[in-house]
């Protein structure tokens, strides 16, 4: 979960070209050095479903890839999606075996966490689960131990079934850590089966203590899909006492995959009620098709809010996609307002604070 804070706004740019425009030799007559540009463009990676977090000046990525999870190192933004260090190898057998898809990397009570879902088979894909890592020590890059298969069932107590979950995330809200992802209602024999938002307590950050909730369900006409209903890519977005679920919605491999809000407008963020739902937030507009998956960081010197998400390489059906990132603002209510996907290769300002390192 990324927590936001505003800060005053501070310009790299504009301090640089400040100090040329005072600097000579003394004679008046020569002219300043040009100021190197301090930007970058879109896209700046290959890859899907990223997950940022920034911890002790640098911003790390995680990813899965050749059925393993990596964790990437920069301490700039733009930069983050490296080779990285594999932390962990999928196991010969066994529920995890395969299919990996869409770690998030959490610091949760001194320690790293890693969810991710895996499966056992597929295509199709119908035995996907959450699963937990948990670092060694307090190096995001370091040694992770499994702990396991989440309970994302209806029958904690009687030891009911898991149920298909993909994209977990977890949170604390009003104190209480929590977990949310994408699941289905029933386990199933085909993939193409609508996915909801569900939540559930935690105990502590590998073990989920109660019965899931579910928190949404695809139903506006701006969620419905051609092929398929789906939400998914869950994650928290906390700023000014705020609580918002920004989701992923439509299908992931079409061009019309885009983001929409939940916000906590109750006390019980356990109970659907407590959640009111609004979107499109980010749509698939300037030549950027299928923009989902994101997370939410914060540039070098805490001035501003980015957002870091995948997007399609063209319009055509498929999971061929690429990480974009860029900054972000705030609406007068206080829910993020995340403009529109700045179009391949236009030159964007440097996070502010990046140019100095």
């Amino acid at each position: 979960m990324m927590i936001l804070r505003a800060f005053p706004r501070a310009s790299a740019v504009a301090l640089a070209a400040l100090l040329a425009a005072c600097s000579g030799n003394g004679g008046g007559s020569t002219e300043p050095p040009p100021v190197a540009r301090c930007t970058f463009a879109n896209p700046v990676a290959g890859g899907a479903d990223p997950w940022v977090v920034r911890w002790n000046g640098a911003y790390y990525m995680v990813q899965s890839r050749d059925n393993g999870i990596y964790v990437s190192r920069s301490t700039r933004l733009t930069e983050v999606a490296g080779p990285g260090t594999r932390v962990w190898a999928a196991p010969d057998t066994g529920w995890n075996r395969t299919n990996i898809w869409a770690p998030e990397l959490h610091r949760v009570d001194g320690r790293w966490y890693i969810y991710y879902a895996g499966g056992r088979a597929g295509p199709p894909f119908t035995h996907q689960r959450a699963g937990v890592l948990e670092s060694a020590g307090d190096d995001p890059q370091g040694a992770y131990t499994d702990r396991g298969m989440l309970y994302t069932g209806d029958d904690l107590a009687g030891g009911g079934e898991n149920k298909w979950a993909i994209d977990l995330t977890v949170g604390r809200v009003n104190g209480q850590l929590m977990a949310v992802w994408s699941g289905w209602e029933n386990n199933a024999t085909t993939d193409k089966t609508a996915q909801h938002l569900y939540a559930a307590p935690m105990s502590n950050p590998y073990t989920i203590s109660g019965n899931r909730t579910r928190l949404s369900s695809p139903v506006e006409p701006w969620e419905r899909g051609t092929e398929l209903d789906l939400q998914e890519g869950p994650e928290f977005l906390q700023r000014g006492g705020q609580t918002f679920v920004i989701y992923s919605t439509k299908e992931s491999w079409l061009e019309n995959y885009r983001l929409g809000q939940l916000r906590l407008t109750g006390a019980n963020p356990l109970q659907a009620s407590s959640w009111t739902k609004s979107g499109p937030v980010f749509l698939p507009v300037g030549g950027v098709p299928g923009v989902g998956h994101a997370s939410f960081t914060v540039s070098p010197d805490s001035s501003e809010s980015w957002i870091v998400y995948h997007a399609k390489t063209s319009t055509t059906p498929g999971w061929d996609r690429v990480i974009r990132m860029q900054k972000f603002g705030w609406n007068a209510d206080g829910s993020p307002d995340f403009g529109i996907p700045a179009e391949s290769g236009r030159q964007i300002a440097m996070p502010s604070g990046q140019c100095a390192n």
